[in-house]
């Protein structure tokens, strides 16, 4: 998937999760989220899991020992779920380390010819917020002794809409339906986490297109009018 999300306001997450979660801590809101950015993004840890809080929105894997390191540190926003279970900087995590990503909406690329690209905005049909499959990292900063929570958002082959949207790659993000939450969060084991991460079924999600406000690195693209149709 691309790396640019869109986060609901804490009083709309808030009403949609309750009474399923306790307590939801204060984010920052986001038209647009650019995970380049190293974001701090509303999460649910299967370590507490009926709570929302915040994580850096790239994984940082135990070994890395500073910040500075952890900024120059490879693309972990991501992770492929046919690699997971493989991959060094995930599969210390995947099986006990779950978390639920909360977002409102997010941003393809679509490629109507090969040097051409208009960006489209996917949202729940519902209107409602959407919990995206993801692994996280406790990870410690060795310099000052500070726990972060970190996490990469896990992507799946596409479904009919996203394979026609984000066109050449063909990806998206997991999406973890209400009626599992508790399971991908809970105690599974490695064959019932694969069979979670699985592309969501068409008719769920809707997409149109947008400007290009999203990809202008000379302006603030954290506005309302990167939601704009285009």
């Amino acid at each position: 998937m691309c790396y640019k999300v869109h986060i609901p306001l804490k009083e709309k997450l808030q009403e949609y999760l309750a009474p399923f979660f306790i307590d939801v801590k204060g984010y920052e809101h986001y038209f647009h989220a650019d995970g380049f950015s190293m974001p701090f993004l509303p999460i649910t840890t299967s370590d507490e899991p009926k709570l929302v809080q915040t994580g850096i929105w790239k994984l940082i894997p135990h070994w890395v020992k500073t910040w500075d390191d952890a900024k120059k540190y490879a693309n972990t926003l991501n992770a492929t779920s046919e690699d997971i279970f493989e991959k060094a900087s995930y599969k210390s995590y995947i099986t006990r380390n779950r978390c639920l990503v909360w977002i409102e909406g997010f941003f393809e690329p679509h490629h109507p010819e090969p040097d051409k690209t208009i960006p489209y905005y996917i949202h729940a049909k519902d209107g409602n917020p959407i919990s995206l499959g993801g692994v996280f990292s406790d990870w410690v900063n060795r310099e000052t002794g500070e726990v972060i929570k970190t996490f990469s958002i896990i992507t799946t082959p596409a479904n009919e809409l996203l394979g026609r949207i984000h066109n050449v790659k063909r990806r998206m993000p997991l999406i973890i339906a209400p009626e599992e939450w508790e399971k991908w969060l809970g105690n599974i084991g490695k064959e019932e986490i694969i069979q979670m991460m699985q592309p969501l079924p068409d008719g769920m999600l809707e997409g149109y297109a947008v400007s290009g406000l999203i990809y202008n690195k000379r302006v603030d693209t954290n506005v309302p009018d990167v939601l704009l149709p285009r």
